[in-house]
Order: C-alpha cells, then structure tokens, then sequence
C-alpha cells in the first residue's frame, strides 16, 4: 500500500490539506498528516485541526509521496521549515514523488528542487515570473505534481490517487464522491 506523508502548518489551506488527506485515504492510501509542532494546527481560515503526528516522530524515507498543502501562512512556515528543506532535497536527489499546490510550489521554487526546464503551476501571481510556470489547473514534470490551488484539490487529489495506484481507483473514488463527469 502507497504511503503518503501531508505536513501540516499554521496558516496552511484547509481545504487542500484536508480533501487530500480524505480522498487518498478513501483509496486505500495510507496517508500520515505530521504537524511542525505539538498540538492542533490553526489553518488559514481558523479551523483547527490536529495532525496524525509532529513531523519530527515520522521517517520521511517511509513514504511514496509528500503533499504539501498551500495557504500563505502554511506555505511560509512550511518553506522556512529546516526538516521540510531536507525532506525535499532528498526526494529531489532519490528520484521520489513531491506534490505540492496553491502557495506551496513556491517551495519548490525557491529551494530550487524544480529546474528551470520543468513546467509547474501555483496560486495566480504567487511565482507566477519564475522560468516553467503555465496556470494550468495540474502540471506533473518529472516526479512532481503541482496544482493551482483550493477549487483544484479533487483533480489534484485523484491525480496523485492515479499515480500511486491506478485509474480504475482514482475514477471509484471520483463516482463515489459524486464529482462531475
């Protein structure tokens, strides 16, 4: 089975964290939500929401896949996050899945785990100048996948379903939330 790590942080966008989180575990994804600190997470528009675990009792090398859900204030503490930085340069070095959406593929930018001949998309106006982005809803380059933010995370979700199982699950999972043909 496919396991999945989605930090979680302050600030970050409820929406893309929790429908990821949902959907792939609706998959039969094992999927762990690891927060930067102890205690519940306050998003982006004051929901609180308490993650699996703190980040620092999980072994990033334990999984297939980490998402990043965007949110300004997520994505800020996500990218400015020393464990999160070196989960994502040994993803980039192995050759191992990274996901991001909204705000958060600045990460990638600016850590400099995308290069400048992988195309990418984020929020509108976020790292919109930087080499590679398209506004496209869903780009995958290589081994990462990037989204354009809230009103994509069912697309970006069953996507990320698609890659680490098949279509025949990520299009079960599509019916049985009744999500448009």
């Amino acid at each position: 089975m496919p396991k999945v790590l989605v930090p979680f942080a302050d600030g970050m966008e409820e929406m893309e964290a929790v429908i990821v989180v949902d959907t792939l575990r609706r998959a039969g994804i094992e999927v762990v939500s690891a927060s930067l600190k102890e205690g519940p997470v306050t998003a982006s528009r004051g929901v609180r929401i308490l993650a699996d675990k703190t980040l620092d009792e999980v072994r990033s090398d334990d999984f297939d896949m980490i998402v990043l859900p965007g949110g300004n204030g997520g994505t800020r503490a996500l990218g400015s996050d020393p464990r999160i930085s070196e989960i994502l340069r040994n993803r980039r070095r192995n050759g191992l899945w990274i996901a991001a959406i909204c705000a958060a593929p600045s990460i990638l930018v600016h850590q400099n785990i995308l290069t400048q001949n992988q195309k990418f998309t984020a929020f509108p106006g976020v790292v919109s100048d930087a080499p590679g982005y398209t506004g496209s809803r869903l780009e995958i380059s290589g081994k990462i996948v990037t989204s354009v933010g809230p009103g994509s995370a069912f697309e970006f979700s069953l996507e990320l379903i698609r890659i680490l199982t098949d279509p025949e699950t990520a299009d079960r999972v599509k019916t049985a939330l009744q999500l448009p043909a």
